[in-house]
This record gives C-alpha cells, structure tokens and sequence, in this order.
C-alpha cells in the first residue's frame, strides 16, 4: 500500500506560478512511475504528466507542454510539479498517483491516488 498526500495547491492569479508536492509514504517510492491528473467540476478526470521511476522520462498533456513540468526526488519520496504562467482553465482538483507502468495517461494503470490538493487561478 502507498499512501500519497498532496500539498501546495492555493488561489493564484492568472500568469502566477505554484508549485505542488506529493509525498509518498511507500520506502519503494522509486520503484513507481508517478503522475499529476486534475479534475474541474463538471469535468472527467484528466491526465497532465507522468514522470518514469528514474526521473529520466516524462510526458504532458498537449494543454499544459512548456508550463508544467514534473520531476520528482526519489530520496524524499516526493514528485513535484511546477506550473508556470497559470490560465484559468487550469482551476481544478490535482491529484498524483502511482503506477507500476510507465507512460500511461489513463487513471486505470494507477493504483494510488492521493486526496487531491485544490488550484484556483482567478482572472
């Protein structure tokens, strides 16, 4: 079992910056592949990116490439994502979770989510 446990969502203005964390509970953290997903009312969940156990390996949606970018410290077990120049669009939930696979950007192949931290951009 792996617990997941979001942090650093907030209300920001549009063009700002934020920076989420998700720390992993799991000391075989390195051993998963992560992923950041975001939910907006009314809306499925939808895939942002993934990053590969190493680190050496990522992938975006199309609607955040060039002002997200995920990473992640296996020593921390933590995975980052930095998002830069924030639209209004990007308001919703945002969710990291864990899978044994890499590369997917479906929520099927993870099996751990966390809560999910709230990210607001007002115009």
């Amino acid at each position: 079992q792996v617990q997941l446990v979001e942090s650093g969502g907030g209300l920001v203005q549009v063009g700002d910056s934020l920076r989420l964390s998700c720390e992993a509970s799991k000391s075989t953290f390195n051993s998963y592949a992560m992923a950041w997903f975001r939910q907006a009312p009314g809306k499925e969940r939808e895939f942002v990116a993934t990053i590969k156990w190493g680190g050496d390996r990522t992938s975006y949606a199309e609607s955040v490439q060039g002002r997200f970018t995920i990473s992640r410290d296996n020593a921390k077990k933590t995975v980052y994502l930095q998002m830069n120049n924030l639209k209004p669009d990007d308001t919703a939930v945002y969710y990291c979770a864990a899978a044994s696979v890499y590369g997917s950007d479906s929520p099927q192949p993870y099996s751990y989510w966390g809560q999910g931290t709230q990210v607001t951009v007002s115009s």
